[in-house]
This record gives structure tokens, C-alpha cells and sequence, in this order.
């Protein structure tokens, strides 16, 4: 039996051998993670920078960029290691913090979105009203509001998981998380798991009614409005839709995997979709904003075009 002071280590047991691929991959994964840093600095130099962008909206693109670059940097680096690797080991510190790091990117990102959904709300169904409702010191509080409770309350998560009592190490992914290693116990896990299922239960349901809530709304003042409201819903929204349906369906599989038995799906297919919610945003996101709405567009083009020169 190994018990806690024994498990120094973990073993990430969904990596095969790819043989000579592997430099492939690991330049592939390289150019992903490069693109992922080069946009997402980009768009938030380009909010940061540029005055006429410092609205609520893109003020909360650029929390949403930021948490792209967080979310990244939890998974990408140690990936590239792991693939270079022959042996498929992760220190239990760095188990604990990549936990932490992936968990608290979810629960930001999530919650992001639904702050997002609520600003376009108010865009939309209070034009007149906007700038008395949407104020910079509430922009700064809903800011907080995104980041600090998941920070906090993954971090009030890991005093759970950290002096557990374990009988194995070896984690049947290609990176850690919670609910493999409470797995891993020796003994009843009953209070984390409980814990587990309260905070995801709050971190997927709260900022999901206030979602649906804001787009029953705009929906409503689309359907009776005039044809410039429609038009201005629809461009404003579809990034964010795009955004919410990318996430939420990465997310949701990463839950579901969690917490059923997925053996009789493919390994190649449960390791690419349990990196999806971790890979997919980062890279959509940017683009998606960056070519969607025009202002950012033309701040962009016309920053990239002074480098240039």
C-alpha cells in the first residue's frame, strides 16, 4: 500500500508511445501554445492601450483574454514536457497547483461569459440607461467578482485533497485533476466528493441561470423591437454565443468524464476532448473577437501595420 508520505509523485497514464511523432506533435503543440500567447497579448494590448476601447464590453474581453492566457499556461507547458518524455511522471506539488490552475480557469471562464451575457442585457434592453447602469467602479467590481471566488474557493479546495491517504498514483490522463486523484484514496472520500458536487454545482449552474435569464430578455426586446436592435443583438451576441456554446460543450464533457465511466470511448478521442475546454477557447476566442467586432479589428490592423513600419 502507498500511503500519502510515499506518493511524491504521479504517474499520467493516458500518454502512449508515438515513436519518432512525438517531435511532431511536440512542435505542433509548440505553434498552438505560441499563437495562443501571441494573440491573446494582442487583443490585450490593443484594449489596454487604445482609449476608445475601454468600455465595459471590451474591458471584460480583456479578463476573458487574460484567463485564456492562465488557463494556457496551467496545461501547455507541462504537456510539452510529458510529450518529449519517456517516463510520464508530474511531481505531487506541481499535481496540486496544475489542479488549481485548471479548475479556477473553468470556473473564471464560466462565470466571464455569464458577467459578459449580463453587460450585452443591459446594452440592449437599457440603451438609454447604459452608462448610469454599466459604471467604470462596477465594471471594476463585476471584474473582482469573476476572479476572486474561483481563485478562492479552489484554493480552500486543495487542504482536501492534498493529505489524503492514497493506495495508488497513477492518473488515467494527460494531466492532473481533482477527482482522479481523490480517486486514489485509501479510505471514504465522502466529504470531497460532496464538496466536489457543491461547487460544481455553483460554478456551473449559477452563472448558467443568470445566462439563460439575460438572453429570455434580449430575445424578448429582439422580437419587439425594431430591426436596429435586432442587428445590433446579433452582432454583439454571436461571439459571445460561439464562445459560451465552444466552452460549454468542452466543459461539459470534461464533467461528465469526471464523474461517469467513459472506457468504452477511445482513448485518442477521451484525451482530445478532455484537452478541448483547455485548447479550444484559447484559440477561438481571440480570433473570433479579433475579426468579429470592428473596432478591434481596425485597432489591430492599424497597430500592426505601425509595427511594420
Amino acid at each position: 500500500m502507498i500511503n500519502s508520505t510515499q506518493v511524491s509523485y504521479f504517474k499520467l497514464a493516458a500518454y502512449f508511445d508515438t515513436g519518432v511523432f512525438k517531435y511532431f506533435y511536440f512542435v505542433t503543440v509548440m505553434c498552438l501554445y505560441i499563437f495562443i500567447l501571441s494573440a491573446n497579448v494582442l487583443l490585450i494590448v490593443v484594449i489596454c492601450m487604445n482609449r476608445s476601447l475601454h468600455e465595459p464590453m471590451y474591458l471584460f474581453l480583456c479578463s476573458l483574454f487574460v484567463n485564456e492566457l492562465y488557463g494556457s499556461t496551467g496545461l501547455f507547458p507541462s504537456l510539452l514536457v510529458q510529450i518529449l518524455s519517456d517516463i510520464h511522471t508530474v511531481s505531487a506539488p506541481f499535481c496540486y497547483l496544475q489542479i488549481f490552475c485548471v479548475y479556477s480557469y473553468g470556473s473564471i471562464e464560466f462565470l466571464n461569459l455569464a458577467i459578459m451575457s449580463y453587460d450585452r442585457y443591459l446594452a440592449i434592453c437599457y440603451p438609454l440607461q447604459y452608462n448610469t447602469l454599466m459604471t467604470f467602479n462596477k465594471v471594476a467590481i463585476f471584474i473582482a467578482v469573476i476572479w476572486l471566488p474561483p481563485i478562492l474557493v479552489n484554493f480552500f479546495t486543495l487542504p482536501l485533497i492534498v493529505p489524503l491517504q492514497r493506495c495508488g498514483n497513477i492518473i488515467n490522463k494527460v494531466y492532473c485533476d481533482n477527482y482522479s486523484v481523490v480517486k486514489l484514496a485509501c479510505y471514504d472520500t465522502t466529504v470531497n466528493n460532496i464538496y466536489g458536487l457543491i461547487v460544481t454545482a455553483f460554478s456551473v449552474f449559477g452563472p448558467l441561470i443568470l445566462i439563460i435569464y439575460t438572453y429570455l430578455k434580449i430575445l424578448k426586446v429582439c422580437f419587439s423591437g425594431s430591426k436596429q436592435t435586432r442587428q445590433k443583438a446579433v452582432s454583439t451576441c454571436t461571439p459571445h454565443l460561439a464562445s459560451l456554446l465552444n466552452f460549454s460543450f468542452g466543459a461539459c464533457f470534461e464533467i461528465l468524464q469526471s464523474r461517469f465511466n467513459m472506457s468504452s470511448v477511445p482513448n485518442i478521442l477521451r484525451i482530445f476532448l478532455s484537452l478541448y475546454f483547455l485548447t479550444c477557447p484559447p484559440i477561438v476566442n481571440p480570433l473570433m473577437y479579433g475579426l468579429k467586432l470592428s473596432k478591434i479589428r481596425v485597432t489591430c490592423k492599424s497597430l500592426i501595420s505601425n509595427v511594420g513600419y
